[in-house]
């Protein structure tokens, strides 16, 4: 007999990352809800050709427009997904905002629309949809993270805030829903050149830039770094795929994945030793459900690309 179909819920889903975990996903028989903002403004076309790719190929491919930053956006999202499908297996936090300058010159406006994205975006989706998972004892948080989740990049600061909070956030979750029969999974891509890459704001206050001398020059240095990236993005919709059909309670709290980021892999290894042994010395690791081979890392790596020949 064919499995039953999951319901997933994927935010941002017009492009990049999400666009590809949703038409993935779809065509593995997953029923699909691709949500995303201005369904009827700039992502008009986006929301357009993911309709006629479900037509054309017969997928339970469905578009919704959802804001994360929006509590009655995100409420109104979830509760049509449950009307229309009757329940939500998986949520997929992949919305993202991205700022690429010096910190300073990021103004508090600006980080706090960050942050409203990033980190609150995923604890109002979150909070929307465990009510009912927790009811059916069953679902799955999946967080899209970065290596800037666990290391700090120059030009990125408040991205980079704005992830290692998210991360702590996911990982909170890991153990506070374990004995409810939800997991909560990070994923951690590396250096992926992805549409984010043309959207990545500026500081609204350059000169605040004033003195830094060569350093000023850093976010151009980095964006160019990752934007010549030859990292596939499919690879991050397949490892999504892989997650979410390994069997609850047998899957990794972080999976990172692609280039970039040295020295991730030790220091979530690292972590998940010290974590432990914190919960060990609180007296709740059996509540928790923490088990070292899940709660560690699975390091998955990039496939590289056959050299090419200048020209």
């Amino acid at each position: 007999m064919p499995r039953p179909q999951q319901v997933v819920l994927i935010s941002g889903a017009s492009s990049g990352f999400g666009r590809l975990i949703a038409e993935t996903l779809a065509r593995k028989n997953y029923q699909v809800l691709a949500t995303m903002r201005n369904l009827n403004g700039r992502n008009a076309a986006a929301a357009r050709e993911i309709r006629e790719l479900a037509e054309r190929e017969s997928l339970s491919l469905e578009v919704l427009e959802l804001d994360v930053t929006d509590d009655f956006s995100v409420d109104r999202a979830v509760g049509e997904a449950t009307a229309k499908c009757g329940r939500i297996d998986v949520l997929v936090n992949n919305a993202g905002h991205g700022i690429m300058d010096l910190a300073e010159s990021v103004t508090l406006a600006q980080a706090q629309r960050q942050f409203d994205t990033n980190f609150f975006g995923v604890l109002r989706m979150n909070r929307a949809v465990l009510p009912a998972m927790k009811r059916r004892g069953s679902g799955l948080l999946l967080h899209v993270s970065s290596g800037a989740g666990r290391l700090v990049i120059p030009g990125m600061g408040l991205y980079c805030a704005s992830k290692f909070a998210m991360e702590a956030l996911a990982e909170v979750y890991r153990y506070e829903l374990a004995s409810q029969g939800i997991d909560s999974v990070v994923i951690e891509p590396g250096a992926y050149a992805t549409p984010i890459m043309e959207k990545l704001e500026r500081g609204e206050d350059p000169g605040r830039k004033t003195g830094y001398g060569d350093m000023a020059r850093v976010p151009e240095i980095v964006q160019a770094r990752i934007g010549s990236s030859r990292a596939n993005p499919q690879e991050i919709a397949d490892v999504v795929l892989q997650i979410i059909e390994t069997p609850a309670g047998q899957r990794s709290i972080r999976y990172r994945l692609g280039p970039g980021g040295p020295g991730v892999e030790r220091i979530n290894t690292l972590t998940a030793e010290i974590q432990g042994q914190m919960l060990e010395a609180f007296g709740i690791t059996a509540l928790a459900k923490f088990k070292t081979s899940t709660s560690g890392v699975d390091a998955i790596p990039c496939r590289q690309p056959e050299p090419t020949s200048n020209r």
